[in-house]
């Protein structure tokens, strides 16, 4: 993991949820090319297939903390 993106999330914790709402955002907007109607279709088929999933109780949900820690190990 590079310097530049242990900073990123580092700091991504001090930001309200809608700065980071903000950040995915202009993160995902930056990747090439744009996305066509097949894709958002599956994000979003994938989007509630996950909220169901957490909803029902089939998956626990994990805190950013935990995540975080996985990630810079």
């Amino acid at each position: 993991m590079s310097d530049a993106l242990k900073t990123v999330l580092d700091n991504m914790e001090q930001l309200t949820p809608s700065e980071k709402a903000l950040a995915a955002h202009c993160l995902l907007s930056s990747l090439e090319g744009e996305p066509s109607n097949d894709v958002e279709s599956v994000w979003l088929a994938l989007a509630e297939d996950r909220s169901n999933a957490l909803l029902s109780g089939d998956v626990k949900a994990v805190s950013w903390e935990e995540i975080k820690a996985q990630v810079v190990k």
